[in-house]
């Protein structure tokens, strides 16, 4: 008899331990893809586009992921993971990716063992959350004491970015973002801090202003600089405004008509131009262009005019001034204004830009960063984004831990101590977590080039004899193991939470799988 065909002809199926290994082979393979960026000594990756050729080169674990275009279900499953985290947290975005493969690493070798998936899960649940316990008792919160919380926030940035392409300069870049986020006092909205990129100089050349910069000019003959400024914010055209009649052609029997019709046209935008100046304004910023007639009126009512602010920049420059972002003018009553202290142009490098001071969030600021390629710029921009992605979320959450393998270690000597109280098959894979956990630091070690086995060793010794702060060194020549408190290596809790958290549940959801259906996509029927 023959078998009865259930799935379409071109449905693939895959089942079983077939299905279990293309999840475990997927995912361990992005996890061995990302883990060589780990770390302070992590390389890079560079990214071309096959269609357009543009060149990305990042050691962020979530911009490489959601880069690569990925057959394998359980790959994608990783880069999900990895972009959650880096919505939520920021950073620790290759952390979670490494994790949750090396989950699944070990979980390979046990389901090879014979023993059941949902034991496995079981026993990792056990171990997650004596992993989360440890890592709560050993975080610290020191908000109280706002010069010592500053200390932390700094050592979090540093922390951060030792692992990016700032690392040379990141003392500075620490101290910068740190001071960025301060000003926002506790707001995690981080549009608020805007980031200019200016090819040119070196990224030490960088800085922090205090106000907002909009990549903008004046119009011609305006003034240059205005003193307590009103600024109203408008999307509205301001071409010549021709007498719209869509669908309708004009024709005109002399040149003398023509001139009215242009006359006719001037005099609509010299009225909308004396609507909006009767709001008692003396900066102008459209999102839309201005023409020369327009511009020449303002420039004679002493109002600075600015065309073509993008949208990004007009969103928010009205924003950080207060306004409100307006498109028509006839009840000034209703407009709301935004205010600043001072408006004048700045140069960067070669380029004219407009600052706006003193702006009524005065919260806002904006990082011009500097920087020999575009590449490396936008490097630089991701590198600093995940800093104070990072030291907000702290803010919110104050509480710290330590980062060069401690806290993983820590958590690993938990694990160790819960598993001697589980009996049966479980306590195999409560060993196997505590395993995994332990290849952070041991992927550390080997990509910053020494003897990880002896480095690893030798920690889990001083973690496990009660050195709790214990971690690795891995600035030294030869490395070592060092007091991670004492060298500043501070990493936020929350981040820490939710690699552990993501990628054990991540690594849960990919052990039950037992079956792969990949159809075609349905095919449109031609009417």
């Amino acid at each position: 008899m023959a078998a009865t065909q259930i799935f379409a002809e071109d449905t693939i199926e895959e089942k079983g331990e077939n299905a279990r290994l293309s999840a475990f082979v997927g995912a361990i393979a992005v996890g061995d893809l990302v883990k060589s960026t780990l770390g302070p000594k992590g390389m890079d990756k560079i990214l071309q586009s096959a269609s357009t050729g543009e060149i990305m080169v990042t050691n962020d674990g979530a911009t490489i992921l959601k880069s690569i275009a990925l057959d394998n279900a359980a790959a994608k499953v990783l880069v999900n993971i990895s972009k959650v985290q880096d919505d939520e947290v920021g950073d620790g975005t290759t952390s979670v990716a490494v994790l949750a493969a090396e989950l699944l690493r070990e979980a390979e070798i046990l389901v090879n063992q014979k023993i059941h998936p949902q034991t496995i899960i079981e026993g990792y649940r056990i171990a997650s959350a004596a992993a989360l316990k440890a890592l709560e008792e050993h975080a610290v919160d020191h908000s109280k004491d706002s010069a010592h919380f500053r200390k932390d926030l700094v050592s979090i940035a540093r922390t951060t970015l030792s692992s990016k392409v700032l690392s040379q300069d990141r003392d500075y870049f620490a101290n910068l973002a740190t001071d960025a986020v301060l000003r926002m006092k506790g707001s995690t909205d981080l549009t608020h801090i805007q980031v200019i990129k200016k090819a040119g100089g070196k990224l030490s050349d960088s800085y922090l202003d205090e106000g907002f910069i909009l990549d903008k000019k004046f119009g011609v003959n305006q003034p240059k600089r205005i003193e307590n400024a009103k600024i109203l914010v408008a999307n509205t055209s301001m071409d010549t405004d021709k007498v719209k009649i869509f669908g309708a052609r004009v024709k005109v029997e002399s040149t003398g008509k023509l001139a009215e019709l242009e006359k006719a046209e001037r005099e609509k935008m010299k009225a909308k131009v004396d609507r909006i100046k009767s709001h008692g304004i003396n900066c102008f910023v459209n999102r839309q262009l201005i023409y020369n007639w327009p511009e020449q009126l303002f420039a004679d009512a002493g109002i600075a005019s600015i065309e073509h602010a993008d949208f990004d920049g007009v969103e928010r420059l009205a924003l950080v001034t207060g306004a409100e972002i307006t498109s028509t003018f006839d009840h000034p009553e209703h407009v709301k204004l935004g205010h600043c202290d001072l408006i004048e142009e700045v140069i960067i490098g070669e380029d004219s830009l407009i600052r706006f001071s003193g702006v009524a969030a005065g919260r806002a600021c904006t990082i011009v960063l500097r920087g020999a390629t575009e590449q490396l710029l936008d490097e630089a921009e991701r590198s600093l984004h995940d800093a104070l992605a990072v030291l907000s979320q702290t803010i919110g959450s104050p509480r710290t831990t330590l980062g060069g393998g401690c806290a993983e270690m820590n958590m690993s000597k938990a694990v160790d101590n819960a598993a001697q109280n589980v009996a049966g098959k479980k306590a195999l894979a409560v060993d196997s977590f505590s395993k995994a956990l332990r290849q952070l630091p041991t992927i550390l070690a080997d990509n910053a080039g020494l003897d990880s086995s002896d480095l690893v060793a030798r920690l889990r010794k001083a973690v496990y004899a009660g050195m709790s702060s214990s971690g690795l060194d891995l600035m030294t020549p030869g490395g070592g193991i060092a007091d991670m408190r004492e060298l500043g290596v501070v990493e936020s809790y929350k981040l820490k939470k939710a690699v552990v958290s993501s990628a054990s549940e991540a690594a849960e959801l990919l052990l039950r799988v037992d079956n792969i259906i990949r159809a075609a996509p349905r095919k449109r029927e031609r009417m």
